[in-house]
């Protein structure tokens, strides 16, 4: 992939640009291999490759420069770095950035000086729908000052970006490196983008976390749902679910799914998933995953995690040694606290371990692990 950015070193965020593609996909599944050696996978699949380029569903973008000139990107070494042609996204996203610059004008939306702690937009944050085209636009804001300018604002950027569905303000006062803040106030009808992952509905909340790579996204969900249904699983729970991708894709009529996520905005979207889909025995809820699981007395044949990065931890490993679930299905986004799980989960083997390639030019990868009992 070419990036004059990367070329020119004002952006470095793909750490692993000047490497072939072939050779990323070679570096880590050498990595999991290594992390995954004292466990003795039974059977290693072939890595889930990621488009190059035009990838990702979601960019986030500080804002600096000047209200007539803002500058959409990066700031390296005080410096302002224009990303709004980034390669990783895809062509109609540079559309949206371009009516967006004299918008920002319009509304008078200064970019926050974080020197001077100046000014009102701090980031700009936009999510496409590969299935719909339509996106979700959301200004974060240091304060509500300007909320009513921006409202006034709007029909005039709606009528030139009509795929701009969802719009919204989030509010972070706080004078730190924090993406958004609790306050969401909403512009629109719509409240939420559909998203369609093999045929299962998916919806993205401004809040709600929601896989970036929606090609390999969608493969990890698939192959999770295939190895569940292998099973026969009647009941499965689903830890950290997020907008409900996994369990959706591992239920049907007859299955008793469970959701737990920390996030409402998640749940409410893996809610408004099933009852589209008619699933009338699945259940989410907004829940903390350990908590929720260290809490039962009794675990379903299967077991689902999807932790973030810190993984699931000692206290629900020791849950699920005890309580002995005939599988369990763990996802993961950060193999080294995926090890550390599986030296607490001694009761079980790795029967498949398979690497998807979520995040491209990066040494991020996510791995799905297909766990039983020895």
């Amino acid at each position: 992939m070419h990036c004059p950015q990367y070329s020119a070193g004002r952006c470095r965020s793909c750490q692993w640009l000047d490497k072939s593609y072939s050779q990323q996909l070679d570096d880590k599944q050498q990595d999991l291999h290594a992390l995954l050696s004292p466990f003795a996978v039974q059977s290693w699949l072939t890595p889930a490759c990621s488009e190059e380029t035009q990838f990702r569903n979601k960019a986030k973008m500080v804002v600096s420069g000047s209200v007539e000139r803002p500058v959409f990107g990066i700031v390296t070494d005080n410096e302002p770095v224009d990303l709004s042609d980034c390669p990783l996204y895809p062509p109609q996203f540079s559309d949206v950035f371009a009516a967006l610059k004299p918008f920002i004008a319009r509304a008078g939306l200064t970019p926050y000086n974080v020197t001077r702690r100046r000014g009102e937009l701090k980031f700009l944050l936009l999510t496409q729908s590969r299935a719909t085209g339509d996106m979700m636009l959301r200004f974060v804001l240091r304060s509500d000052k300007k909320i009513a300018q921006l409202q006034a604002a709007l029909p005039e950027l709606q009528a030139q970006c009509p795929q701009l569905t969802v719009i919204s303000a989030n509010i972070q006062p706080v004078h730190m490196a924090i993406l958004e803040g609790e306050q969401e106030i909403i512009f629109t009808p719509e409240q939420a983008l559909e998203e369609i992952f093999n045929g299962i509905p998916l919806y993205i909340r401004p809040h709600s976390f929601f896989q970036t790579n929606p090609v390999v996204a969608a493969h990890l969900y698939h192959t999770a749902g295939q190895w569940v249904r292998e099973r026969r699983i009647s009941r499965l729970w689903d830890l950290f679910c997020g907008a409900g991708g996994f369990g959706l894709h591992c239920a049907d009529k007859t299955t008793h799914l469970t959701g737990i996520e920390i996030s409402p905005e998640a749940i409410a979207c893996a809610t408004r998933s099933a009852e589209k889909m008619g699933l009338e025995n699945v259940t989410f809820q907004a829940l903390d995953s350990a908590q929720f699981a260290l809490g039962k007395s009794a675990v379903p044949e299967l077991v689902l995690v999807n932790p973030p990065r810190r993984g699931i931890g000692k206290a629900l490993c020791d849950y699920l040694n005890t309580m002995a679930p005939d599988t369990i299905i763990y996802s993961s986004c950060n193999a080294q606290s995926l090890a550390q799980d599986l030296m607490h989960l001694p009761l079980y083997q790795p029967e498949r371990v398979q690497l998807f390639d979520m995040f491209p030019h990066t040494a991020h990868y996510e791995v799905l692990v297909l766990l039983t009992k020895k």
